[in-house]
């Protein structure tokens, strides 16, 4: 059913349900978004007169009135990851509080500085007013690293079990998040005083399933010792397990495994121990800085989100025969 007219004789729109209802167009795009950030008193008058009306904002055409797409994309760097899909749920969870719309863009496998490019040149066809690059190109070294703790948790974790053989494996050194697991697996072997060995990490590897695999599979062939892995995420630690099965490797008997990012631990048999983040806070921060830029304002720069070991079944004490 259409939307009734005004006195004017035309349809009503969100400046006619904003004017009656003393607020702004984008108080009411908020209340009908069901934002938390308008009153349940303001959320009910709106509401109350929508219903008047029959009013059913088009988000287009809402958009082209306020000359506004209200859209916003997020690049990442493979949707398969449910890394991604974790993040993107709480992304656009907070964006249509605030009355927008987030759309997902994948970034093709091996996809360098110019394919990201013209994916951004379409973004731009389509009016986005603001985008969130999440690893791809944006995630090669650029600067100083800013230190994160997800690996300090595992080490210290593996460590107060007595192990000592450590390998780290997945990702590639050029990419920020990986390189800072390296840095900090290092540091933690010093303080420690246990000697680091640099067959135990791989230097070049995916970050997928196959990846882990390959990987685990060629430290074995080269009879490399180790009595614990570190995947660089789970995915990459369903692999890991999948070669040590096929090998007749006992989890964690033999060999302890864990992951970063908790997305899969609760799949896998035994469960993973993993490192988990808090992905509502990390999808409210990367909208909010959003709106902030195309408020002009300027957001908050870093953000640390304190990452929290997840103990699973897929770690235990060193074997006694190390």
């Amino acid at each position: 059913m259409p939307n009734k007219t005004n006195s004017e004789g035309r349809p009503v729109t969100i400046y006619d349900i904003a004017k009656e209802a003393g607020v702004s167009a984008s108080t009411v795009s908020r209340a009908l978004n069901d934002s938390s950030r308008v009153s349940r008193e303001t959320k009910r008058r709106i509401i109350e007169l929508a219903e008047k009306y029959n009013f059913r904002p088009n988000a287009l055409a809402q958009g082209l009135a306020e000359a506004r797409s209200r859209l916003i994309g997020i690049v990442v760097a493979d949707i398969r990851n449910p890394y991604y899909a974790e993040l993107f749920f709480y992304c656009e969870k907070v964006a249509q509080e605030a009355g927008y719309i987030v759309v997902v863009f994948n970034q093709p496998k091996g996809g360098g500085m110019a394919e990201q490019i013209r994916m951004l040149e379409k973004m731009l066809t389509l009016q986005m007013e603001a985008v969130i690059l999440i690893d791809g190109m944006v995630a090669r070294l650029v600067s100083d690293v800013e230190y994160v703790d997800e690996v300090k948790h595992i080490m210290e974790h593996l460590i107060s079990l007595g192990h000592r053989d450590i390998a780290l494996l997945g990702g590639y050194m050029d990419i920020l998040s990986t390189y800072e697991k390296a840095v900090h697996y290092r540091q933690v072997l010093r303080r420690h005083k246990i000697l680091y060995r640099p067959e135990l990490v791989s230097e070049q590897g995916d970050y997928d399933r196959d990846g882990g695999y390959r990987l685990m599979n060629r430290m074995l062939d080269a009879g490399i010792s180790m009595t614990a892995v570190i995947a660089v995420n789970d995915i990459v630690a369903t692999g890991v397990v999948k070669c040590l099965d096929e090998r007749g490797y006992r989890i964690p008997e033999d060999i302890s495994v864990v992951g970063c990012d908790n997305t899969y631990a609760g799949m896998m048999a035994p469960r993973l121990t993993t490192v988990g983040y808090d992905y509502e806070e990390m999808g409210r921060c990367l909208i909010e800085t959003a709106l902030a830029a195309i408020r002009g304002e300027k957001g908050q720069m870093l953000k640390m989100i304190e990452p929290v070991l997840v103990q699973g079944e897929s770690t235990g004490r060193v074997p006694e025969s190390h």
